[in-house]
């Protein structure tokens, strides 16, 4: 109607929801865990590095929003009409992003640029070869990718076999590859329509939710572990959170949860660890 305007109940959810479908939210969530590796292994912030994972995380979840649209189509089908409309500019956005970051690695001469390829293969593997359609293994390579970060961060910083970031590689692994079991709860139709074998497909989203949470208290296990017996230091402390944050989502988590519940709430769980890490550093 005329002279109608956007209420900001609807304006909000209509900002994330675009957050969400463009990539943006996810590439801030994986350039949050660089933030928090840089953090914990007491490193300087460079906002390169920084942005070479953003650049990198916006290319291949472009190209996988693009491989994966007749899966979206059943799955998630406001994600689908969006990346219909915008999914190959966001693409060429990425791309160019993508090589822009390869490009910098080259100029600033680190020694693990060649390695920049390998998000484009993992992508290619995921997606286009079709692991993702093996049990688990979908889950895995998701969680690979993202402990890859804390290993690039050791690699830029020239800091690889410390502690920290080999900790770090092991933790955020892990704690992905249950994010990614979760995820899947949404997508049982179109998974079961695809062929593909994800846990919830196999063993039902309420064993899969037990599962999830059993992973999730293994993983703070660890950690407290690796406190207590001095392996990491006390600011590690502040993953506990975040592990309880992993415990909730996942006993909530089901079918009928909107795209908001599954892309932000569960996406954006990293962007929170970093806020919280670098509040920490700055009040101690």
């Amino acid at each position: 109607m005329a002279g109608e305007t956007t209420s900001p109940r609807t304006l909000l959810p209509g900002l994330l929801l675009f957050l969400v479908h463009s990539n943006l939210l996810i590439s801030t969530a994986a350039t949050s865990v660089a933030l928090s590796t840089i953090i914990l292994a007491a490193l300087p912030v460079d906002p390169v590095a920084l942005f070479i994972v953003f650049a990198v995380t916006l290319f291949v979840y472009s190209f996988n929003r693009i491989t994966d649209l007749a899966e979206d189509e059943k799955n998630v089908p406001e994600r689908a009409a969006f990346v219909r409309q915008y999914g190959w500019l966001l693409l060429a956005i990425g791309a160019a992003s993508y090589l822009g970051a390869t490009a910098v690695a080259i100029f600033q001469g680190i020694s693990g640029a060649p390695a920049m390829i390998l998000p484009l293969v993992v992508a290619v593997l995921y997606s286009v070869v079709g692991l993702k359609r093996i049990l688990l293994v979908k889950n895995l390579l998701v969680g690979l990718s993202w402990g890859a970060i804390p290993l690039g961060v050791g690699v830029y910083y020239g800091e690889l076999l410390t502690v920290d970031i080999l900790f770090l590689f092991g933790f955020v692994t892990a704690a992905l590859t249950i994010a990614a079991v979760v995820f899947d709860i949404k997508d049982i139709e179109g998974d079961r329509r695809e062929g593909i074998r994800s846990v919830p497909v196999v063993v039902g989203p309420r064993r899969t939710r037990q599962f999830s949470v059993l992973g999730c208290l293994a993983l703070g296990i660890v950690v407290s572990g690796a406190i207590l017996t001095g392996i990491v230091h006390l600011q590690y402390l502040l993953l506990l959170p975040f592990v309880g944050y992993m415990i909730g989502y996942s006993l909530v988590a089901t079918r009928d949860r909107t795209p908001l519940f599954y892309g932000f709430v569960i996406d954006s769980e990293h962007i929170w660890l970093a806020v919280l890490l670098a509040c920490w550093e700055l009040l101690v």
